[in-house]
C-alpha cells in the first residue's frame, strides 16, 4: 500500500523566543524541518512528502534548501489560517492519488523512528486510523474554577504525531465543515464516525516548542551520532 506524509510546519517562534519560525531553527547545524523530512525519507524513499508552510515562509524555506544543499524530494504547498485548513491544503496535493496510507505529522517533531512509523502505518492500513500516543508519567489534576481534583492518569494518553489514516477516509473526513472541536486529525476523523486506534509512541518523539526543547534535541542528536560511531 502506498505511503504519503503531510508534514505541517506552520509554527512561529513566539514560545521558542526566537526571531524565526521554530521549524527553521537549527539543530546540529541544520533546520529542524530538514531533520524531520529525512526521517520519513529514510523510512520509505519512495514516499511522497508534502510540506505545508505559511505562504510568507515558502521563499525562506526555498532559500534554506539552497543554502544547505537540501535536495530530498518533496512538494511544498501554502497552509491556511488554521491547522484544519493547512491539512486540507496538503490533501489537495494528493488529489490524484486514489488510496494508500497518509501520515499527518508536526514538522517540529524530528525524532520519529522506523519502528514507530512501521507501527503507525501498518495499524492504519488495517484499521483505517492510527494515532501515536504515550502514557502520562506525572500525576494530573482536573481544574474547575478555583478548585482542582486528582484524576486517574492511567485513563489518559498524551497524543503525538504522526497520525496515520487511509487516504480516502481522511479525505472524506476533511470534507466536513471546520468546528472548534477539531484540535488534531484524530478529532476530525472521529467526528466523521471512525474509531481511532492508538499506537504506542515514544518520549523521544518530542515536539520542539520551547528553548529547553532545543537543548534536548541537540543531546538526542549527539547521542544518535555517538551510537553510530560506536556501531
Amino acid at each position: 500500500m502506498k505511503k504519503y506524509a503531510i508534514v505541517v510546519a506552520g509554527g512561529s517562534g513566539s514560545r521558542m523566543q526566537a526571531a524565526m519560525p521554530k521549524q527553521f531553527l537549527p539543530i546540529a547545524g541544520e533546520p529542524v524541518l530538514m531533520h524531520t523530512l529525512r526521517r520519513f525519507h529514510a523510512f520509505d524513499p519512495d514516499m511522497l512528502l508534502v510540506v505545508v508552510l505559511p505562504e510568507a515562509e515558502i521563499l525562506t524555506w526555498q532559500n534554506l534548501c539552497a543554502t544547505h544543499q537540501f535536495t530530498l524530494p518533496h512538494q511544498v504547498t501554502a497552509g491556511g489560517k488554521s491547522r484544519f485548513q493547512s491539512v486540507k491544503n496538503g490533501l489537495e496535493v494528493l488529489a490524484q492519488e486514489e488510496d494508500g496510507v497518509v501520515a499527518v505529522h508536526d514538522g517540529v517533531r524530528p525524532f520519529i523512528d522506523n519502528a514507530l512509523l512501521t507501527a503507525a502505518y501498518t495499524t492504519a492500513a488495517e484499521s483505517g486510523a492510527a494515532v501515536v500516543a504515550v502514557s502520562l508519567k506525572e500525576s494530573i489534576r482536573r481544574v474547575r474554577g478555583a478548585s482542582s481534583k486528582a484524576v486517574n492518569r492511567t485513563a489518559y494518553r498524551l497524543v503525538q504525531t504522526p497520525q496515520c489514516f487511509r487516504l480516502p477516509l481522511l479525505r472524506r473526513a476533511y470534507a466536513q465543515p471546520e468546528i472548534p472541536l477539531f484540535t488534531d486529525d484524530a478529532s476530525v476523523v472521529e467526528r466523521f464516525g471512525h474509531k481511532i486506534q492508538l499506537v504506542e509512541g515514544s518520549f523521544r518523539n518530542i515536539k520542539l516548542t520551547t528553548p529547553e526543547d532545543i537543548v534536548l534535541a541537540e543531546a538526542f542528536l549527539l547521542q544518535e551520532r555517538n551510537s553510530v560511531k560506536e556501531g
